[in-house]
């Protein structure tokens, strides 16, 4: 569904949101306890990695790890991204290390078969892992604009969401002129996503931004709480996506309303993918929005969504392998637990599939559409046809359950994929590598509906 890397409660979610499915293991320790070359020591992480020698890594673990990954947990999550993203074939030289505080931060890109993926390993100063994270390697193509993109007709400026320990860097692009004009705020898929929501070379919220602002709308995006506080929300006990993703879209309506320039009876909002599955409860929490646009609003279960997306990967290129239906049998074993869980466990620290309990059962028996028939404000409900993180059979019980009233409008786009962007043939993870911008006709659509 949307989007990329998360803190430790948001592996599981990843596969179903964003656009290449993958793994996110945050703060995970070393396999070498003496003091050696960063680079060095991540290359024998990942040769313990592809050997599958899992337990040599989880022996090194630090405290922290070891609670939040038992023993097992990291071979489940390889196989995982191994069932998404094909088979390992080898790592590149362009090994990058970074200094994130008391650490070092080593980032290797690796070809799998399907897709290219950043291996990024953090070591504390005791040498131990910090953090182990798989996630879609960042694109060395440099954005370019859409044809779309006047920027004679707006200007951005930087802007804080929310206040006190939560408080979001984001960006404002307004379009030029004395306004008032109407906005709207963009709410990302699941996953720690910066304000671009960048996934390989693609920045679908960029290219939503300069769009909308070309055509009169302000849009305001933001980096996502779990990006820039991924330690912080994994301590969060009973976390929810309340924590998540709402609370910071219900504050970023509210900084829209008291901007200048900005209508504040026009405030809208715009959700992609988890986004958009969360539009209705959004929508409640906020009465005061003018309206809501659903990008690709997941309507299966979270869990229901990893399995399917998991089966439908590993059976578009042929065979599927040894790995791919160990993945596929653990996403079918989340599921069942899932299922099995009582409301008691929201309050332990029960983690399925690296998420809390309680963001489990929060979600567990909520349906989008229909939530999203008591919301009375008018909404826009966009799909691609080529989707398969959320199908078009998603978009029909979005249609099913509001296609009688007037104030909704609906667009299924035959060629677009998961972030809108289009394509032929199967969808597959490797796509979002190659450079390209979310399809004009989305952006127009988008607007005159706005507008209006």
């Amino acid at each position: 569904m949307g989007g990329s890397i998360a803190s430790r409660p948001y592996n599981a979610r990843m596969f179903a949101c964003l656009p290449l499915l993958l793994v996110t293991v945050m703060q995970v320790p070393p396999v070498e306890k003496a003091p050696v070359d960063p680079k060095a020591h991540a290359a024998a992480v990942i040769a313990a990695m592809t050997a599958r020698e899992f337990s040599r890594i989880e022996d090194q673990f630090d405290d922290r790890m070891k609670a939040a990954l038992p023993p097992g947990r990291l071979g489940t999550a390889w196989d995982g991204l191994v069932a998404q993203v094909g088979a390992f074939k080898a790592c590149g030289t362009d090994v990058r290390v970074r200094s994130i505080a008391d650490k070092q931060m080593v980032i290797t890109p690796c070809e799998f078969e399907r897709a290219k993926i950043d291996l990024q390993i953090a070591f504390d100063t005791s040498n131990r892992i910090s953090g182990l994270v798989m996630r879609p390697a960042a694109s060395t193509v440099p954005y370019t604009l859409p044809v779309y993109a006047t920027p004679s007709s707006y200007a951005e400026s930087d802007v804080a969401v929310g206040s006190g320990e939560w408080t979001l860097p984001g960006t404002l692009t307004m379009p030029a002129g004395a306004g008032p004009f109407p906005a709207v705020v963009l709410v990302q898929g699941s996953g720690p996503n910066d304000r671009d929501e960048s996934v390989g070379a693609n920045k679908p919220f960029k290219d939503l931004a300069l769009g909308l602002a070309s055509r009169g709308v302000a849009v305001l995006r933001y980096d996502k709480r779990t990006k820039v506080y991924p330690d912080k929300i994994a301590g969060v006990a009973g976390l929810t996506v309340k924590e998540e993703v709402i609370d910071d879209a219900i504050a970023a309506a509210a900084l829209l309303r008291t901007t200048p320039r900005i209508d504040p009876a026009r405030v809208f909002v715009l959700g992609h993918s988890l986004g958009g599955m969360l539009v209705p409860r959004i929508a409640t929490a906020d009465p005061k929005l003018a309206g809501a646009i659903v990008m690709a609003g997941a309507a299966r279960p979270l869990e229901r969504a990893i399995l399917e997306q998991m089966q439908y990967l590993a059976n578009a290129v042929g065979t599927v392998t040894a790995d791919e239906q160990k993945a596929i049998d653990e996403a079918q074993k989340l599921v069942n637990a899932v299922a099995a869980l009582k409301p008691s466990d929201a309050a332990t620290s029960m983690h399925l599939g690296n998420a809390p309990a309680a963001y489990w059962l929060d979600l567990r028996g909520y349906d989008p559409p229909s939530a999203a028939k008591s919301v009375t404000i008018p909404m826009l409900i966009l799909q691609g046809e080529r989707d398969y993180q959320v199908t078009p059979a998603e978009f029909a019980r979005w249609k099913d359950a509001l296609g009688g009233r007037p104030d909704v409008s609906f667009h299924l786009y035959p060629a677009l994929n998961h972030l809108f962007i289009a394509g032929t043939g199967k969808s597959l993870p490797s796509e979002y590598e190659q450079p390209s911008h979310v399809d004009r006709a989305v952006i127009d659509d988008i607007a005159a509906w706005v507008k209006r």
